[in-house]
C-alpha cells in the first residue's frame, strides 16, 4: 500500500534524486552511488536508483510491517527483533493437515 511518506519520497527523487537517498538509507553507500550518478553519469540512471530504494522500502514496509524493519544496505531489509517472518502461501495453495 501506498503511504503519503512514499509519494513525498517520490517527489523528492524526482527534484534531487540523492536526498530522497539519504532520507532512506542515511549515510550510506548508496546515498554516494546516487551522488556520483547525477554528477556523472545522467539525473536519468540516479531517478532509477532512488526509485529502486523507495520500492524496496515499500516492499519491506509491506512485509515487516511499518518500522519493523532496519536498512542493512544494497536494498536489503531485515526485522528489527531478528524475529522469522513466515512467507505468505501463494495463491491456489492447498492446506494438507
Amino acid at each position: 500500500m501506498v503511504r503519503a511518506s512514499d509519494i513525498l519520497l517520490i517527489i523528492v527523487g524526482i527534484i534531487f534524486p540523492p536526498a530522497a537517498a539519504a532520507f532512506i538509507t542515511g549515510c550510506s553507500c548508496d546515498l554516494l552511488i546516487n551522488i556520483c550518478l547525477t554528477i556523472y553519469i545522467t539525473n536519468l540512471t540516479s531517478f532509477q536508483h532512488s526509485f529502486w530504494l523507495t520500492y524496496k522500502k515499500m516492499q519491506a514496509e509491506e512485509h515487516y510491517g511499518p518500522g519493523g524493519f532496519i536498512y542493512i544496505g544494497s536494498g536489503q531489509y531485515q526485522p528489527l527483533n531478528n524475529q522469522a517472518y513466515p512467507a505468505a502461501p501463494a495463491y491456489g495453495s492447498v492446506h494438507q493437515g
